[in-house]
């Protein structure tokens, strides 16, 4: 039966680096992986994003119906998204039977740094730079719920993206294949 995990944390806080080599790793392992992008998926969904509420309600909602049907089809999905209300990842969990939660764990600075560096294929540029002009930033000018009980927490300030895949692809296999 296939599983979902979700990737969440700030902007810039390492969750694509990482679901990336946490693909590589499981797929080594034998573990077939699809990775749902926001930033990818929103292009379409949302093509000109306002980035209000409304519309996060929406994209939110339909990444988390989106990893339902590919694990209803029998796919495992990583969902790679800062979803900064607790209820966008409530959501997931409770439509997927098979779900869990990494919490890519950053401080803000860190995390502005790394974003104002990254060269991201679908992210938006200069997000936190933006924020001073007052575009809604989770973690700036919209808050970031953290999650209350993570099934695995990285943190990446004391680990590199290839040690985080590495410890975050033993413990999906922990929760869902043994």
């Amino acid at each position: 039966m296939a599983w979902a995990v979700w990737f969440t944390g700030l902007p810039g806080c390492g969750k694509t680096t990482i679901a990336r080599r946490t693909k590589e790793h499981l797929s080594r392992m034998g573990v077939k992986v699809k990775i749902l992008e926001l930033d990818e998926i929103r292009r379409v969904v949302t093509p000109n994003p306002r980035y209000t509420d409304e519309e996060r309600d929406i994209v939110y909602a339909s990444l988390a119906y989106m990893a339902k049907l590919l694990c209803d089809a029998g796919v495992n999905v990583i969902i790679d998204a800062t979803a900064n209300r607790r209820r966008y990842r409530d959501l997931a969990r409770k439509l997927v039977e098979r779900f869990a939660e990494v919490y890519i764990k950053a401080p803000l600075d860190v995390c502005m740094e790394r974003e104002a560096l990254r060269k991201a294929e679908f992210a938006p540029k200069e997000i936190y730079k933006k924020a001073a002009s007052g575009a809604k930033v989770p973690g700036v000018s919209v808050a970031y719920e953290e999650p209350v009980s993570p099934e695995i927490v990285v943190d990446t300030t004391t680990l590199d993206p290839e040690g985080a895949a590495e410890l975050i692809s033993k413990k999906i296999l922990e929760i869902f294949e043994r």
